[in-house]
């Protein structure tokens, strides 16, 4: 049966190669031959620059292209942790860059796809920074700087957002309802699938008295996760380590 796949916060990071190659397996096997493969943002922990050519960078993109010379087009969004993703890596890894929010026609539904921190509206404090960093100005500077400079910045910045993390409501940083309800609105679509809250579940809505959907992908830290839709329907799995 046909069928389209989609994850997110997979933070593909050095220091976690058993989910480096349980991602690595996954488009070998599962995604090749799919319909296409959506990654809805944070597919690496930090992506200070497409000049960026580490050995994990490197095997990631070998296995994004291969997959995506299989057939199956792959996609990648944005996330709050790997917005510099630029043309360079596009090209090096045969993948099209998403933009957020982007929609499409999933087996005839119209589904609108978003990486979901702009749904976080509550979190005033992220909301600025992602301004800043997302500002075309800042980001020429920032890849102006040496590689190593950059990569030191990348770990103070990663530092910094686990305190200031640790000290918030859960509540501020999960989706702002009416913000769901506004952009699900606004785009007229009945499904939103989305990932950065890392709370994998499927919510039933009801929007101006039409049966509505939002379905948020999980992270991939002790197991991956990922969603598999067909004309039947979606459904989130997970992916175990072997």
């Amino acid at each position: 049966m046909p069928c389209t796949l989609f994850i997110s916060d997979l933070h593909l990071d050095a220091g976690r190669p058993l989910i480096t190659q349980l991602f690595l397996d996954f488009l070998e096997t599962r995604a090749s031959g799919s319909d296409a493969l959506y990654i809805l943002g944070d597919l690496f922990e930090a992506w200070i620059g497409d000049d960026d050519q580490s050995a994990m960078n490197q095997s990631v993109c070998r296995g994004l292209n291969q997959c995506a010379a299989s057939g199956t087009p792959v996609f990648v969004m944005h996330g709050n942790r790997d917005f510099l993703l630029g043309e360079q890596f596009a090209e090096q890894s045969n993948c099209a860059l998403l933009q957020d929010p982007a929609l499409i026609d999933l087996y005839g539904t119209p589904t609108l796809l978003m990486h979901g921190d702009l749904l976080c509206t509550d979190d005033k404090e992220y909301r600025a920074f992602r301004e800043m960093v997302r500002d075309r100005q800042w980001q020429a500077g920032f890849l102006k700087k040496p590689l190593e400079e950059r990569r030191k910045m990348a770990v103070e910045m990663r530092a910094a957002s686990r305190e200031k993390t640790s000290g918030k409501a859960e509540s501020i940083m999960d989706v702002n309802p009416e913000a769901v309800i506004h952009v699900m609105t606004e785009n007229r679509v009945p499904r939103l699938i989305h990932g950065h809250t890392h709370r994998p579940d499927v919510h039933e809505l009801l929007i101006a008295d039409e049966r509505a959907q939002r379905i948020v992908l999980g992270d991939w830290y002790e197991q991956g996760s990922v969603l598999e839709c067909s004309p039947d329907g979606c459904e989130l799995q997970n992916i175990a380590i072997e």
